[in-house]
C-alpha cells in the first residue's frame, strides 16, 4: 500500500467511525482533536493568531492581548475540527434533518435572484460549515455548484466529490476547465457558491481587508458582470448548539459604472467589505490557517516569512 492509499483508507475509515458514533460523542472527539492540533501545530497556531488579530482589532475582545488571542486561536482549531467531523457525518444525515437543523436569514434574496433566470453567484468565506448550507439548499430545490482545490491522493478528492453529490452539491475541481463549468451552470439559471476570501491562484485583485492590503479572486465579480448573474454574499455558521445559522445578504450592485477592470475592482472591494462583516459575527469559525495578507506572504514583495 502506497502513502496515498494509506491516507485514503485512513480518512474513509475515520469518516465511517465518526458517522457511527452518537453525535455528542463525535463532537467531543472534534473538540479534543482541535485541542491536540492547537498544541502540536505551532506554526499554524501563530498564523491563526496573526489572522485573528486583524479581525478582532485593537478595540475587539481583549484587544491584542496575547493570552486572549491564544484562546481565540484555540477555538478556531476546535471549530475547524468540528467542520471536518460534520462533513464526515453529513452524507448520513437525512434531508429532513438537514432542513430541521438549519435556520436561514435572507433566503428571499436567493429566491428573487433565481427567479431572474440568469443564475446566482453566492460569495462565501471559509467560515462555519458552508457544505451544510449547500445540503440545505438542495432540500429547497436549489442545488449548488462550487469549486474546490484538488486533494491528494486523487481517490480522496473523488470520494469527497461523490459524498457531496449525494447531498445535492456539485463540486468542480479547480483547474483550467472550472470556469466553463461555472458559466454553464449560470447560463442554465443555476446557483454557484464560491469561497472567495483566499486568493489561491495568486492573481487576484488588491483590496483592503480588516485595515490591511490583501488580494481576493476576481472571479465572482467578473462572472457576474459578464453573465448578468445576481451576486450575493452569505455565510453558514455552526451553532447555536447542533444547529446551523445561514445568512444571505442583499445583492450587490452589478450595473456597469466604468471599464470592466474598474468595475471588477469596485465589486471585489465591496465583497471584501461584506466578508469582513460576516467573519466578525463568528471570528473563531473562520478557517484560514494560511498567510492571507501581503505582509505575511513570503512569496510577495511586500511580505516577510511569518
Amino acid at each position: 500500500m502506497n502513502k496515498g492509499q494509506a491516507v485514503f483508507r485512513t480518512y474513509t475509515t475515520l469518516a465511517r467511525a465518526l458517522s457511527a458514533l452518537p453525535e455528542p460523542v463525535a463532537m467531543g472527539v472534534a473538540s479534543l482533536v482541535g485541542d491536540v492540533l492547537f498544541a502540536l501545530r505551532s506554526d499554524q497556531r501563530r498564523m491563526v493568531s496573526r489572522n485573528l488579530q486583524r479581525v478582532l482589532g485593537a478595540d475587539g475582545p481583549g484587544g491584542t492581548d496575547a493570552r486572549v488571542l491564544s484562546r481565540w486561536a484555540r477555538r478556531s482549531f476546535q471549530a475547524y475540527a468540528r467542520y471536518w467531523v460534520e462533513g464526515a457525518r453529513l452524507a448520513g444525515t437525512s434531508p429532513a434533518e438537514v432542513e430541521q437543523r438549519t435556520v436561514v436569514q435572507g433566503f428571499e434574496h436567493l429566491e428573487v435572484g433565481m427567479a431572474a433566470g440568469k443564475g446566482v453567484i453566492m460569495v462565501l468565506p471559509h467560515i462555519g460549515s458552508w457544505e451544510f448550507g449547500g445540503a440545505w439548499l438542495a432540500t429547497q430545490g436549489m442545488p449548488m455548484t462550487s469549486v474546490a482545490e484538488r486533494l491528494e491522493p486523487p481517490e480522496l478528492f473523488d470520494y469527497f466529490v461523490e459524498q457531496r453529490a449525494a447531498m445535492g452539491l456539485t463540486i468542480v475541481p479547480l483547474d483550467a476547465s472550472s470556469g466553463s463549468a461555472i458559466i454553464g451552470t449560470l447560463r442554465n439559471g443555476g446557483l454557484v457558491g464560491l469561497l472567495s476570501d483566499r486568493d489561491i491562484v495568486g492573481n487576484g485583485i488588491e483590496v483592503e481587508f480588516f485595515g490591511e492590503t490583501t488580494t481576493m479572486p476576481a472571479g465572482p465579480a467578473t462572472l457576474a458582470l459578464r453573465t448578468g448573474a445576481v451576486l450575493v454574499t452569505g455565510a453558514v455558521y455552526s451553532g447555536p448548539g447542533r444547529d446551523h445559522r445561514a445568512v444571505v445578504e442583499p445583492p450587490l450592485d452589478t450595473e456597469r459604472q466604468g471599464t470592466l477592470r474598474a468595475d471588477v475592482a469596485r465589486l471585489t472591494q465591496e465583497i471584501a467589505t461584506r466578508l469582513e462583516g460576516l467573519i466578525r459575527q463568528a471570528p473563531e469559525q473562520w478557517h484560514v490557517f494560511q498567510p492571507l495578507w501581503l505582509a505575511d506572504r513570503p512569496d510577495h514583495p511586500e511580505g516577510v516569512a511569518a
